[in-house]
């Protein structure tokens, strides 16, 4: 299958660079109002804080924040597993003041990690159709759009589901 994202003009690539500014560590209750308002501007949605408690229950290792050495997020990847041996990222966003700093590719990278060691085979992941740079991104870490969501978003607009194996 032909991926969407191909036909879309590709990125100069970035020299090599040094590890991002930011560790990793799971998320914690005190992470809720920096994380909703990450999700309100680079997702365009707004969620009850009850829903990422809830979400990070099953599956704790899955939601990742990158926090800036003062602890306060810079961004977060929120993956769980609701299908068996299937990890799917929900959620995924770098604050505006983060970005093109390798957050994201770091998030992803120790996601992915994360969900083989769990022994999952598959991971999967919604997107805007309008957002070509995150599908590009989702592209280069090997997924392809395996179907259309049509009014998938609260707003009405469409989105991909893409999919990916799990070495």
């Amino acid at each position: 299958m032909r991926c969407i994202a191909e036909s879309l003009p590709s990125i100069l690539s970035a020299p090599p660079r040094g590890p991002p500014p930011v560790h990793l560590r799971e998320f914690e209750a005190r992470d809720l109002e920096t994380i909703a308002s990450i999700v309100e501007e680079a997702l365009h949605e707004r969620y009850e804080p009850s829903l990422y408690l809830s979400l990070s229950e099953p599956w704790p290792e899955g939601f990742l924040v990158a926090a800036e050495p003062s602890e306060h997020p810079a961004g977060f990847l929120l993956g769980v597993s609701q299908v068996e041996r299937e990890g799917r990222v929900l959620m995924f966003a770098v604050h505006r003041n983060w970005r093109s700093q390798g957050i994201g590719a770091f998030l992803m990278d120790e996601f992915l990690r994360r969900a083989h060691a769990r022994g999952l085979h598959r991971a999967t992941l919604e997107v805007r159709v309008s957002n070509a740079s995150a599908i590009r991104f989702y592209t280069r870490y090997g997924f392809s759009v395996i179907d259309l969501l049509r009014g998938y978003y609260s707003d009405g607009e469409n989105g991909y589901q893409m999919a990916r194996d799990l070495p």
